[in-house]
Parts: C-alpha cells; sequence; structure tokens
C-alpha cells in the first residue's frame, strides 16, 4: 500500500529530511486527516532523481491513529528492501502474517482514507477503522506479472491501542501493497526476462528462440539481483506453458548472494546453488544466455554473464557475440530491406541503412506485379514473401528470387466486399504463414506451416469479435489480433499453444488479454521490440495517437512517437535502430529516423513492412 500526490484533497507539506551526501531521503506522514470523516487523498512523496535513495521515518511517539496510516502508506513508496519500516506501524502478529510481496494494486490517485464506525474522541478509544478507496489500474501479482484492472478499491485497515505502550498499531490490514499511479512509476520498472520458445527453433539456424515475459521490479531495491531471482524463479504463469528455461529445477543463487553488479571488465558473475552443479557446456551456456539478454535488458552495460558454482569454480561465461550465436532473439536481428507496394501495387523494396527515398522492385513475380497486390509479409530471413490480392480475395506465396513463380492461391476467402476477406498475412522465425479471414460467414485464423500446405484452422476459445488484423511476434510463442466487436476495436495479445493428436498438429490462441485497456479504435499496429507494439488509435472521446504499449498492457517509460496525422498502416521492427515507417493519407510513405520528425520517403506507395 502507498500514496501519490495526484488528487485535490486540502494537504500540509511532506515532512522530510534530505541528506544530499548520502543520497537519501527520509520520509514521514503527509497528509492531514480531519476528525470529520471527509474523504482526502494521501500525497505522494515528490519525484526524486533516479540515484536518490528514497527511505521512510518510523511511527513517531504518542502518533495519532490518522498519522500511523498516513505513515504506513508513506512507508510503501520508500526504497526499504524488505519493508521493515513499513512493518513498524504494524503489531507484532500482523507484522508476521503481512505479505508485501504477494501483490501490488495501482490506483489512479493515492488512496482516499476514511474513518468508519469512529466514535467522537478517537484517542479515547481502543481501535478504529479505516476506509482506503480508490480507482483502481492494473495490479502487479507475487510473480511480479502486470495486469491492467479498473473498478473501485476498498478495503479496511483496522488500528488498535497496545495495552502496554498506549500507542495505535494497525492489526488488520490487506496482503501486498497499494499506491497511486505515478508513485508505482517511481518505484517499479518493467523489464523482459528470457526463456526459449518450447520445441521452437528458427528456420534459418535451427537456434532457440528467446522469448521475452515482461515484469516489474522494484527500481532501486536493487534491482540486478531481484532480476535474476525472477528469472531462475521461472517464467510467468500467463508465458509458462509455451516456454522453457535451460536452469534446472531448483536454481537458485548462492545462499546469501545480493547486491549483484558487473566488475571493472563489465562481466557479471552470477553464484548459483547446488542445483546447477551438474550441467554440460551446451546448457551452462544456454543458461548464461538468458541470463546476458535478461540483464542487458536492465542494465546494458554489462558485457558478458559469468556461472559461478556453489564450491566458486567457473562453471561458463558468454559475451554479446555467443549470447547471439546460442539462441536466436528478434531485437538483434537488423531487417536489410523495408517493403512497400507502389503505385501499381507491385512490391517493391529499399536498404534500411541508408537515407534515400528510392525503392526497386523485388525479384519474382511479386515484383514484376503479376498479380495487384493489397497487402505483403516478408519472411524473417526475407527470402519469401506472402501477398494478399488487392480485391483481398486470394494469398499467394512465393520466393525472392528472379526465378521464382507464382503457383496457386494457397487460401481463398468469400467473403462479400474485400473488407470481409483476407487481412494482411504475417510470418513469425519458425517460417509459419499466419492470415485471418473476415468472412462474416465463416471467421477464421489460419497458420500454414512453413508458408505452404494445408490452412489449418486455429482454435480461439476466447476470441468474442471478428479479427481485423494480425501480427505474430517473431518467436511465434505470442500474437496481436486487432478484434472489433459492436464497432469498437481492442487489440489483444494471446499465447500461441501448439500440440500433436494422431500425428496432426493442432493450434491454439489462449489466454487473450487486452495491450490497450480503454481504446476504442486500433487503425495499425506492429511489433516494435521482443514485448513491445506500437499503436495508431484513440480513446473513447480522443483524436488519434501513435503509442508504445507492452504486451502485458502497460505503458513503457520512453516518449511516444512524434504526432502524425491519418495513419493508414505503421510498420515497425524490433530492432529499434531501425526507423518506424508509417502510410500517411496526407503525405504516402513515410518514416522517423530516431530523434528525428516524420520525413516523406514515397508519395505513392501502400503497405510498408519490415519482415515479419
Amino acid at each position: 500500500m502507498g500514496a501519490d500526490r495526484e488528487g485535490g484533497a486540502r494537504r500540509r507539506p511532506v515532512r522530510a529530511a534530505a541528506y544530499a551526501v548520502c543520497g537519501v531521503v527520509l520520509l514521514a506522514g503527509c497528509a492531514s486527516m480531519p476528525d470529520n470523516g471527509d474523504l482526502r487523498d494521501v500525497e505522494s512523496t515528490p519525484r526524486q532523481d533516479t540515484q536518490v535513495r528514497v527511505f521512510a521515518m518510523p511511527p513517531q511517539q504518542d502518533a495519532s491513529a490518522t498519522e500511523i496510516v498516513q505513515g504506513f502508506l508513506e512507508a510503501l513508496t520508500s526504497d526499504d528492501p524488505h519493508f521493515d519500516t513499513a512493518r513498524k506501524y504494524l503489531t507484532t502478529a500482523a507484522a508476521k502474517t503481512w505479505r508485501p510481496e504477494s501483490r501490488a494494486t495501482v490506483l489512479a490517485n493515492g488512496p482516499s482514507i476514511q474513518t468508519t464506525g469512529r466514535p467522537t474522541d478517537q484517542d479515547d478509544a481502543d481501535s478504529i477503522t479505516y476506509l482506503l478507496q480508490g480507482s483502481r489500474v492494473a495490479t502487479v501479482d507475487a510473480e511480479q506479472a502486470y495486469a491492467p484492472s479498473d473498478g473501485a478499491y476498498r478495503k479496511t485497515v483496522h488500528l488498535t491501542k497496545d495495552g502496554k505502550s498506549r500507542q495505535w498499531r494497525i492489526d488488520s490490514l490487506p496482503q501486498g501493497v497499494v499506491m497511486g499511479k505515478s508513485d508505482f512509476q517511481r518505484n517499479y520498472t518493467s523489464v523482459d526476462k528470457y526463456y526459449f520458445a518450447s520445441d521452437t527453433s528458427t528456420g534459418e539456424t535451427g537456434q532457440p528462440v528467446a522469448v521475452a515475459d515482461p515484469v516489474f521490479v522494484r527500481s532501486r531495491v536493487d534491482p540486478t539481483t531481484q532480476l535474476v531471482r525472477s528469472l531462475l524463479n521461472g517464467p510467468t504463469t500467463w508465458l509458462g506453458p509455451v516456454v522453457r528455461s535451460s536452469f534446472p529445477t531448483g536454481t537458485a543463487l548462492k545462499k546469501g548472494v545480493s547486491g549483484l553488479t558487473p566488475d571493472d571488465q563489465n562481466q557479471l558473475t552470477v553464484p548459483l546453488n547446488v542445483k546447477a552443479s551438474r550441467i554440460g557446456a551446451a546448457k551452462c551456456t544456454e543458461m548464461a544466455t538468458q541470463l546476458l539478454f535478461t540483464l542487458r535488458n536492465l542494465t546494458p552495460t554489462v558485457d558478458s554473464v559469468a556461472l559461478q558454482s556453489v564450491g566458486g569454480a567457473r562453471m561458463c561465461d558468454v559475451d554479446e557475440e555467443q549470447a547471439g550465436n546460442t539462441a536466436w532473439r528478434a531485437s538483434d536481428k537488423r531487417p536489410e530491406y523495408l517493403y512497400l507496394l507502389d503505385g501499381k501495387h507491385r512490391l517493391v523494396r529499399m536498404a534500411t541503412g541508408g537515407t534515400g527515398t528510392s525503392a526497386v522492385a523485388v525479384p519474382g513475380p511479386f515484383g514484376a506485379g503479376t498479380r495487384p497486390l493489397r497487402s505483403v509479409a516478408v519472411s524473417r530471413d526475407e527470402r519469401t514473401a506472402a501477398g494478399v490480392t488487392s480485391d483481398g480475395r486470394s494469398l499467394y506465396v512465393s520466393s525472392l528470387t528472379s526465378d521464382g513463380s507464382l503457383g496457386d492461391a494457397v487460401l481463398t476467402s468469400h467473403g462479400a466486399s474485400a473488407d470481409d476477406r483476407l487481412t494482411a498475412p504475417s510470418w513469425d522465425a519458425r517460417g509459419d504463414l499466419w492470415v485471418a479471414d473476415r468472412d462474416p460467414g465463416k471467421p477464421q485464423l489460419y497458420m500454414l506451416a512453413q508458408g505452404v500446405g494445408q490452412p489449418l484452422a486455429v482454435q480461439i476459445p476466447e476470441l468474442n469479435g471478428r479479427i481485423q488484423d494480425v501480427r505474430v511476434a517473431a518467436d511465434g510463442a505470442r500474437i496481436a489480433l486487432v478484434v472489433e466487436k459492436d464497432g469498437k476495436q481492442s487489440l489483444l495479445v494471446g499465447r500461441i499453444e501448439r500440440t500433436k493428436s494422431d500425428d496432426q498438429q493442432e493450434v491454439s490462441v489462449l489466454e487473450l488479454r487486452s495491450a490497450t485497456p480503454g481504446s476504442e479504435e486500433v487503425t495499425a499496429m506492429s511489433w516494435a521490440g521482443d514485448s513491445r507494439l506500437v499503436v495508431v488509435g484513440r480513446e473513447q472521446g480522443g483524436v488519434q495517437q501513435t503509442r508504445y504499449v507492452q504486451v502485458d498492457g502497460s505503458t513503457p517509460d520512453g516518449a511516444a512517437p512524434a504526432a502524425l496525422t491519418g495513419v493508414l498502416a505503421i510498420a515497425a521492427s524490433e530492432d529499434d535502430r531501425v526507423p518506424l515507417v508509417a502510410d500517411s493519407q496526407d503525405d504516402g510513405i513515410v518514416r522517423l529516423p530516431s530523434g528525428d520528425q516524420w520525413q516523406k520517403v514515397v508519395k505513392d506507395g501502400s503497405a510498408p513492412v519490415y519482415p515479419g
């Protein structure tokens, strides 16, 4: 539980002592509580520099019940590693049973406090109850996984006076912590930890495919050690069924290890317990690769990771190059070309590394214009393309070589109009092709293994609406869907599960969750990182905007892309060094170099895509 500075209630200033040399700020309760029972918000800690550690003040002698509640809420927003100061506001019994790590509830503003059933003179009573209220935004569970949430938050906190000391203490409270959105953003940061897709390898190299699993860690409470522990504990429940970890079951940090930091050579040594002592060289390299991918996401200056046995011996180490040779990760793969359709609906391309505006036709039938196209997708190895014809009816697949042939359509829709037929296709790193048929009479998501053969109908038991757009993640373990229902579109992310029954493969998309809670319209979207998407859309009553979202529904740190009007389509790469590209109603094909403004590329073009 915690506090937030937003809200219009009357307040008095924070009582704090700042020690600049030590980089420490001490907090005390910061909002007054009138005796008439009116609602009052608890003000948050002022934003501090990220290098400043924030610690709460313990309860003052003879503090009122109101001050105890306020001080406790403030203590929850501090950088106290184990919430030891917060426990001082509790009775001995309550301190033993309270589990702050079990859940964090995020409110739009800090929790409002109201007394319930209070006698006229609270200081003459031996017990009192306070009601904490607010509007929920999200929760973070014991696995550190984020989930959007809404509705009212109403929990009670009960206090008693100690029979001997006559000091107020909290003896009953909800498990976990609660705080306002701004305090959450100050105290927590989102980081990807990495596992490998189960039974999956890239068609190009046969390497295991890395899958990002976003979690939130406390940003100034030894985040490196927190993140390593989270990785070793295994994937989140949502992702778990489709990924594996190379760490043996029960692997943990060596007892007593904390404060993990890289040495002066930017190598981080991770001491492990006995469970990891009997592994082979290949498995050890995969373990170190998982750690390096994960830690570089938090601390980019980490150049290598070494694993150390319980006895202190070095087991193995990997640097960035070795990790890249061990596992395939989308964000490490810079695409060679940007692809789009020219004014004659032919597939053309331009190099991603240049600043030019000229595009050339791709080799093969798609570049020759054998069939005018409406949308395209290029495989991750950039050797094969899939295209939907301009009427939306037929899907073709062809190699990007001069001797490539078009052949017959691999899928045909019978929808009445182009907008009721096939969506744009999408490839994963396995080489599988995904597309949805929007025919109202037979809506269906399909997967074509290696882009050929009989289209396989994908089961989506939780789907409530009609798919309008499809983008499969490079890892083949997750898929993003724009789903329309009652005139509104939402962006949902699902988990892809593959099973075999009687030698027949079955594919399902399960546990759909919203990546854009509150959105009313989603015009376009694209993967823009291992766990991030870029989305064009608007919220209810709002205007069209382009923004980044995480697959778990949280908003990533950093600025949104520069504003652009009339966006029809958007293309991004998982490699953030590659510029965003969009199809604008007003300006044609435009791109957004890092830290710059949108620039015109091609006036007469459409459907820009990067491989994927």
